[in-house]
């Protein structure tokens, strides 16, 4: 028999993986607490042509066998095969589950289901619109447990505090505290979305979301602010402030007595007016501690993703700024996001000739990104695309502390002191 002869007909295997899917979807879950009259429900199977009942027959008696034999859960829909070429057979065509209950055993997922109907009987309890926040949410419900629940108390309390004015720390509910907020925020917001309808959640996390006439002009944040501060934001907490840690590489440059490692507030960095030419920012620790004098020179330590706290520093767009990053997707990611925040900004060290020249030292990046960036120069879309492609190497990356120091040194002797 061809190898691929009975590889089209759908087994038993292929109709439970058919079943496992609706689970992990949470359809089956959706239809038991919100039935939509779809059952029974009917599942075609790939069955054996009649040239195929004819040419491999004891493989179609088998295949058919094993179906048959596991009916209960289901019903088979019989049809005939094969009249004019071996004579009628009757031969599995559907798999048809009377009701939902049915198909959610037959993936062996009824506990799982009892503990969903329990769960959501907690949460309607708290508030009857939440079970709105279950339909859309079966398998994170599921996922939670117990803490959904504890969520649904905090959105619930939100719903009746509009612009708290403490921090989260302050809030004094069973179960809560600050980790547990710092966890649940998407699901807290979106059961508050449910309870108080005239105030969704945004599609995306990212997407601005503060209502400001609602909340302190102390707790408003920018887009691209780290996600616990624009949870506060949101809901009218208040939240610690952005900060920005900086070296000062010049001696003779006094900012505060004889102190040049300084951590401010974003609000007091942009307040600055710093008698110097260039800024290097860079996200690895180590190298920012090691960055060498350097004439009327800042050093900056990132922080990844997120530049709100550099956006108005208004004073850093007199400076040339050099960005130094991993060399990989989201490197150059980063440094085009902080162009969106300063345009002039220049990368150092996230070029070819320093990767292939640290080919020793490459590493693997988890999950490159593929998302188009706009605001790189030639030779940075280029090194950005040849990475996504892997033209190098499956995923390759060359994290920034792995660069030889003296090589660090060297381009650092060659770098523009003024912007262009």
């Amino acid at each position: 028999m061809p190898a691929d002869a009975s590889a089209r007909w759908t087994t038993l295997a292929n109709l439970r993986t058919l079943s496992a899917t609706a689970w992990q979807r949470g359809s089956l879950l959706r239809e038991v607490l919100e039935p939509s009259g779809a059952y029974p429900r009917r599942r075609a199977l790939k069955k054996p042509t009649a040239a195929e009942l004819r040419d491999h027959y004891a493989a179609a008696r088998s295949w058919s066998g094993e179906l048959t034999a596991a009916a209960g859960a289901f019903s088979l829909e019989l049809i005939e095969v094969g009249r004019t070429t071996i004579g009628a057979n009757q031969v599995p065509a559907a798999a048809v589950f009377a009701n939902v209950d049915d198909e959610i055993a037959f993936v062996g997922k009824d506990r799982d289901t009892a503990r969903a109907v329990a769960l959501t009987a907690e949460l309607t309890e708290v508030d009857p619109a939440l079970r709105a926040w279950v339909i859309a949410r079966p398998m994170q419900l599921l996922e939670l447990g117990e803490d959904a629940v504890t969520a649904s108390r905090v959105a619930l309390w939100l719903r009746e505090h509009r612009s708290p004015a403490i921090y989260v720390r302050q809030l004094s509910l069973p179960g809560v505290h600050t980790k547990f907020v710092e966890g649940h925020r998407r699901t807290i917001t979106e059961m508050l979305s449910v309870l108080r309808p005239e105030d969704p959640m945004p599609a995306v996390e990212l997407a601005p979301s503060v209502r400001v006439d609602e909340v302190p002009s102390s707790v408003v944040v920018a887009q691209d602010s780290p996600p616990g501060a624009r949870f506060a934001a949101r809901h009218g907490f208040l939240h610690a402030p952005e900060r920005v840690r900086f070296r000062v590489l010049d001696p003779e440059l006094s900012v505060l007595g004889s102190a040049r490692d300084l951590t401010v507030t974003a609000d007091a960095f942009a307040s600055l007016r710093l008698p110097v030419d260039e800024v290097i920012v860079t996200e690895n620790l180590v190298n920012f501690l090691s960055l060498p004098d350097r004439p009327m020179t800042l050093a900056l330590f990132g922080g990844g993703y997120g530049f709100s706290s550099l956006r108005d520093a208004g004073w850093l767009r007199s400076c040339a700024v050099h960005y130094w990053g991993d060399l990989d997707t989201h490197g150059f990611r980063i440094l085009d996001q902080l162009r969106a925040v300063h345009p002039q900004v220049g990368s150092m060290l996230m070029d070819e000739e320093t990767l292939l020249a640290h080919r020793d030292r490459w590493g693997t990046e988890p999950t490159p990104s593929r998302v188009d960036l706009t605001r790189l120069t030639a030779a940075e879309a280029e090194m950005y695309r040849a990475l996504q492609q892997d033209v190098y190497g499956p995923s390759v990356r060359l994290e920034q502390e792995l660069i030889r120091w003296n090589w660090a040194e060297g381009a650092l002797l060659h770098l523009p002191s003024r912007t262009a």
